[in-house]
């Protein structure tokens, strides 16, 4: 499509899609969602220093039941302790390899100064990388990412809530993963709105942000301490 003489993406030109939800959308059937093509599911696990959301064990309890590729994500309270908050992510949030990595949302920025904020983030970030051994996503809308977030942990995957039909575009180059483009969609087996997403790129590019499933642990035999490297099966 064209856009004030440019050329520009839609939610159209991005195949692999995906949504995300919470105790707001009340019990799902997910049997049903598993058969209307989405390739992807983020589910609401934990919030501030001790929430946990009412439906996230069921919810991810039957995503795995279904084998749709789940990830699980925190809303963060600028003004709460990170450490606290990422160990309730933790202790709620099992990830299985397979599973996409955990995500941090962050759309508030209180009292905090900018440094603040992002010092709390790498905190709750750092705390959750070692505990799963795979970077988190971060997820934010397009003016908070442009007023707070913009050039700073360009390492991480980042999921963008943006909802127009028109791509997001960030300042200085930077490309997003995800993009939730809507929050009024329809699905089977969902009985209220919900949120639309689709992924930046092939469904191989997908699963490589995924927790591995196998380390390649033929360092360990040299006594060095060096990082490992992760593969992923590819099933035949």
């Amino acid at each position: 499509m064209v856009y004030a003489g440019c050329a520009y993406q839609t939610p159209a030109d991005f195949p692999i899609k995906g949504i995300d939800v919470s105790h707001y959308q009340k019990h799902i059937s997910w049997d049903s969602v598993a058969q209307s093509g989405i390739a992807f599911v983020f589910v609401k696990a934990t919030e501030g220093r001790a929430l946990s959301d009412s439906l996230f064990c069921r919810n991810w309890d039957e995503l795995g039941r279904i084998g749709l590729r789940r990830g699980a994500y925190h809303f963060f309270r600028p003004g709460v302790s990170a450490e606290e908050q990422a160990r309730n992510f933790i202790h709620w949030v099992d990830l299985q390899p397979g599973d996409l990595p955990p995500v941090l949302d962050v759309e508030l920025i209180d009292a905090l100064t900018r440094r603040e904020l992002h010092q709390a983030m790498h905190t709750w970030l750092d705390m959750v990388e070692a505990a799963y051994k795979v970077r988190p996503i971060i997820y934010t809308y397009m003016r908070f990412y442009n007023h707070h977030l913009r050039g700073v942990f360009p390492e991480h995957p980042l999921w963008i809530a943006r909802y127009r039909e028109k791509a997001p575009l960030l300042p200085g180059g930077r490309s997003w993963d995800f993009w939730q483009y809507d929050n009024r969609g329809r699905v089977a087996g969902i009985d209220h709105p919900v949120d639309f997403n689709v992924f930046n790129g092939s469904i191989e590019r997908l699963d490589s942000l995924c927790v591995p499933l196998f380390p390649d642990l033929s360092d360990r035999a040299t006594g060095h301490s060096q990082p490992l490297v992760w593969g992923i099966i590819t099933a035949q």
